[in-house]
């Protein structure tokens, strides 16, 4: 995982919805960084989830990209025009972005979907890992409760915790 304090690396890519987002439409502001795709079932697993936190937090001031860089050749259910699809059955209210060369994914050295990613309103990592202890066919609920608590201290200003769990989930599926 990358270091708490990196920098949030530069991007500019666009939503098969019809919109472009980039790290400089979110200065000042904190950003969360959502690696996803459409076929994971981790991803699956957390969809509403990650859809009620852009509900609630985009309100309040942070924003919210999401991003899939899963090779669309080797795996048609993340091709850009079910991305369309994913976003509005989901309820996404942010913009999921398509990285076609797959440079973002390496830039931010994601390594599964879901990968999380906050940054504070200097675009510092101020958390990198899991959304809650749920996962697939467990009996755990999904809550966002790691998430919610990191984006709710970023907001406010507070300090993180530092001990932060990784992410788990489906690994990116790169080109070959």
């Amino acid at each position: 995982m990358i270091p708490l304090g990196t920098p949030c690396p530069d991007f500019d890519l666009a939503d098969p919805r019809g919109f472009r987002m980039s790290r400089a439409d979110a200065a000042g502001k904190p950003l969360l960084v959502l690696f996803i795709c459409n076929h994971c079932p981790f991803v699956k697993h957390i969809r509403h989830e990650l859809a009620a936190l852009g509900r609630l937090y985009l309100p309040k001031g942070l924003s919210i990209a999401a991003i899939s860089s899963n090779d669309p050749v080797g795996y048609p259910d993340d091709a850009p025009d079910r991305m369309v699809t994913e976003a509005c059955e989901a309820g996404y209210c942010f913009p999921y972005l398509f990285d076609a060369t797959q440079s973002v994914a390496r830039a931010f050295d994601a390594q599964c979907t879901p990968d999380i990613y906050l940054f504070d309103r200097d675009h510092r990592l101020a958390y990198r890992g899991q959304l809650d202890d749920s996962r697939p066919k467990s009996d755990i609920p999904v809550t966002g409760r790691d998430l919610r608590a990191a984006i709710d201290c970023v907001l406010s200003g507070r300090p993180i915790a530092t001990t932060q769990l990784p992410s788990i989930g489906c690994s990116i599926k790169w080109r070959g």
